[in-house]
């Protein structure tokens, strides 16, 4: 079995998520890493709050606190959704941790060492009136490219474009909103990226067939316009010091890296973060540090694949040190709501912490990656998710369980009928199951979530098929045992369901496999040979009819949900 390390994307600490982050980096892992255990992988699942830059010294100085306790309780916060999500992380660590302080200062110095930083004046903006440096998210402005008039000084996030602040049109502050800006010469350490475009260039070239098209073309668009020197150090107050050691009079002039340097980091050090809570049984440097036997696969976002496809390992191969470079990028274009972009101010779209307020994790879970934006972006509707969920898990997932267990209740007791031998459809039934999870692995092997929800979907669908054309119902007005053969097969189909769903709707999976009272339950996986005979739950085995797995949404709660969160095209 292979050894698979995951991340996602860091979610910046400034605030709840909204349904698109979710399904943009965390979610699609948590599947894939869930999926990969069930299969007997040794699998390593990182993530982290991204507390470092100017987002997390804004959200502080807004919520009139200090900004190490505002990233305290945002991370906390933040977490407790990612575990009503049931987002299964090993560690889900914080880029404020010393860990990451160490590992970014050592990977600081060897790209010193190796001639890949240089100290350099530039002009920066300056702010009289907040008596400070600005940096890139402090000031704001129209982006020169697309006319975007909320544009930040690190990055357009209209047109994804990176920008410089001098670059904006009409720059203001972000924290006074004063447009009495200067622009003063200052210090700050440059990563030589240009020293490194070779090098990027090989790395990229021995990987971009592999990765899907939206990573691939993103890296070399970037590629193609050639790497730049990039300022890594910022004047902030929060974030990993410059060492003294290594640069005297930047660190007694506060300096600290800038957020995208240490950001890709924190992957790292959280590993480290995880492996110093129990030193005896894990170690960091074996996923890490010359680590040939990890697979390694990032989830993002399409904004954030240029830093990882390009900035990261142009950071990794500038140290000269065997660490791990990423194997696998799985890139996401956006999902919007209702074809515009969430927005909390404006009060459009569903936040993560509030998704659960009105609805179980497992509606939003199955949505999501039934619909995960893949080849484009997709809009979320009120609608369509109504529509999903209401046909595929309550009509086909839910009411096969719902109708299986109490009808055989109800004809034959609180245990699985014997019956028949299984007959000409059972062995035909079992082909198909056969089939079609074969279908579904391959499918969540190449990370095709779309195809591999379709997949699954189709595997819930063969269960009503063979139930319809049995027609249990009827049987057991003229032949018992047929009748009991029927609702033990499709019994199976429920263990069988709940084993494979799991990935997707972990929560409905526990409770369709806690209907059965198995002795020695302990299959982690059905394989496609496996699947064919169908008798994993035998006869008289105990069960119960677990409570209505979805609740049909109503149109009234549609109305509810459209009044609340919006509910209307974008303007």
């Amino acid at each position: 079995m292979a050894r698979h390390l995951i991340t996602s994307a860091l979610p910046y600490i400034n605030g709840i998520k909204h349904l698109g982050n979710m399904v943009g980096s965390m979610l699609p892992a948590d599947v894939y890493s869930r999926y990969l255990r069930q299969r007997g992988h040794d699998v390593l699942y990182i993530c982290a709050t991204d507390e470092h830059g100017t987002p997390a010294e804004l959200a502080a100085k807004e919520n009139g606190i200090p900004v190490a306790e505002f990233c305290a309780q945002a991370h906390d916060a933040q977490k407790a959704v990612y575990d009503g999500f049931e987002l299964s992380f090993d560690y889900f660590g914080r880029s404020s941790s010393p860990q990451n302080a160490e590992i970014t200062q050592h990977f600081a110095r060897k790209l010193q060492e190796n001639g890949f930083i240089e100290e350099r004046a530039i002009r920066q903006v300056y702010s009289p009136a907040d008596g400070r440096f600005l940096p890139d998210r402090y000031v704001e402005g129209t982006c020169p490219h697309c006319g975007y008039d909320k544009a930040r000084g690190d990055q357009c996030e209209n047109c994804t474009r990176v920008l410089d602040p001098t670059d904006l049109i009409e720059p203001r502050s972000a924290i006074s909103g004063s447009t009495d800006l200067e622009v003063r010469e200052t210090k700050h350490l440059f990563l030589l990226q240009s020293k490194l475009q070779h090098e990027v260039e090989a790395w990229v070239a021995e990987h971009e067939e592999e990765w899907p098209q939206l990573a691939s073309s993103i890296a070399r668009k970037w590629l193609t316009e050639g790497l730049h020197d990039r300022a890594i150090t910022r004047d902030l107050d929060w974030g990993v010091p410059v060492p003294a050691d290594t640069w005297p009079d930047l660190a007694a002039e506060g300096k600290v890296f800038y957020v995208w340097f240490d950001a890709p980091i924190e992957y790292i050090a959280s590993t480290k973060e995880w492996a110093d809570a129990d030193p005896e049984n894990r170690d960091y440097r074996s996923w890490w540090y010359e680590a040939e036997d990890v697979r390694y696969t990032q989830f993002m976002a399409k904004d954030n694949v240029p830093f990882h496809t390009v900035m990261f390992p142009a950071t990794e191969l500038g140290t000269r040190e065997p660490w791990k470079k990423v194997d696998y990028v799985k890139a996401f274009n956006w999902l919007t709501y209702y074809g515009g972009k969430f927005s909390t101010s404006q009060k459009r779209g569903v936040f993560t912490d509030q998704a659960l307020e009105i609805l179980p994790a497992d509606f939003w879970r199955y949505f999501l990656i039934a619909n995960a934006p893949e080849s484009d972006d997709s809009s979320f509707t009120w609608e369509h998710f109504a529509a999903t969920v209401n046909k595929d898990l309550g009509g086909t997932l839910g009411n096969f369980v719902n109708r299986v267990l109490t009808f055989s209740r109800k004809k034959f007791g609180d245990e699985v009928p014997a019956g028949s031998p299984a007959g000409e459809a059972e062995a035909k039934l079992g082909e198909q199951i056969a089939e079609l999870l074969a279908e579904y692995e391959g499918h969540m092997e190449t990370l095709q979530y779309r195809k591999a929800a379709a997949a699954l979907r189709a595997l819930w669908s063969a269960g009503n098929a063979y139930l319809d054309e049995k027609a249990p119902w009827l049987e057991v007005k003229t032949d018992l045992e047929a009748a009991a053969l029927t609702l033990r097969t499709a019994m199976n189909l429920i263990h069988l369901y709940s084993v494979v769903s799991e990935p997707f709707i972990p929560a409905s999976a526990r409770a369709m496999r806690s209907a059965f009272a198995l002795a020695d339950d302990t299959a982690t996986w059905v394989t496609p040979e496996q699947a064919k005979a169908l008798d994993a739950v035998p006869a008289g085995t105990p069960f119960t009819v677990p409570p209505v797995l979805f609740a049909r949404v109503t149109e009234e709660d549609l109305e509810s949900y459209r009044e609340r969160f919006g509910g209307t095209e974008a303007g």
